[in-house]
């Protein structure tokens, strides 16, 4: 199957220089595009379009910053608007809730829900302006469904599903699209350490690269990665809360955040409290 080219897009994109933020910046510059990579390791993002080719740029973002933000989107518009803002960067610090201190909740919702509102702003009186844009927004299933061990991370992409919804009705009528990206477990540092549930396999990054890139060529509201668990999480406001819990056990839903290897996962956690 040919894929549909995006060709002459501007495409910014945060948390770009690993995991499915890289992922997304190559597969949208092989599809055409002009790739802005944010991140909040300027050095690390630089390399990364070096690894993407001529049309990526690597740019230093902390999304947690409005000013930041600003002037990401400024150097990124410099030579024409950007066309497509996608809020990918996130932390998922898992574990018992009481065990995990308080610096790190607050990067969670700053990085997380703040970082998305931050790049909201900075893109949205252009678009407006020009009636057109489009911002994709990646939560996860986690926003949609809860899992033990994960009651900041599940209450952080709970607040994007939000916003992108709620943004998307505002602004219904002025040209510029909303994507709510849902990947279910990806292969990337941010699950070292776990266990995967049952029955619904660990996809990609560049599983949820090609679902981005396919919903900015032909816009659609809410994407879920794989497929499958879109159905999946939808069913679960008819099972009730027993049903559910019950599956979710069977699954073993509900003991990923929580049984985890520690040591496998401490490389990644030491970098995010660190950033």
């Amino acid at each position: 199957m040919t894929k549909t080219t995006l060709a002459g897009k501007r495409i910014a994109i945060t948390g770009g220089a690993r995991g499915i933020g890289l992922a997304t910046a190559r597969e949208l510059s092989r599809r055409g595009a002009t790739v802005f990579i944010g991140d909040v390791d300027e050095p690390l993002a630089i390399q990364a379009a070096g690894q993407v080719g001529q049309t990526a740029v690597g740019l230093a973002l902390d999304v947690a910053e409005a000013d930041s933000f600003d002037r990401f989107i400024q150097t990124a518009s410099a030579d024409g608007p950007v066309d497509v803002l996608i809020n990918n960067a996130g932390i998922m610090p898992i574990g018992p809730f009481i065990e995990q201190a308080p610096a790190t909740l607050r990067r969670a919702f700053e990085v997380n829900a703040l970082g998305c509102l931050n790049g909201m702003r900075a893109v949205l009186p252009a678009m407006l302006e020009r009636r057109a844009g489009h911002i994709v927004n990646v939560a996860s299933t986690a926003g949609k469904t809860p899992v033990p061990g994960g009651v900041v991370y599940c209450g952080t992409k709970s607040a994007v599903v939000a916003i992108t919804e709620t943004a998307r009705v505002e602004y219904a009528r002025s040209g510029v699209q909303f994507t709510c990206v849902m990947p279910h477990f990806t292969n990337t540092e941010l699950i070292a350490g776990t266990t995967a549930t049952k029955l619904v396999r660990v996809i990609e990054p560049e599983d949820v690269a090609q679902a981005i890139a396919r919903a900015i060529a032909r816009p659609t509201e809410d994407v879920f990665v794989p497929k499958v668990i879109g159905p999946m999480v939808r069913a679960n406001g008819f099972f009730g809360r027993r049903l559910r819990d019950a599956v979710s056990r069977r699954l073993g839903a509900y003991d990923t955040f929580l049984d985890f290897d520690k040591s496998e996962r401490s490389g990644y956690d030491d970098r995010v409290s660190n950033s």
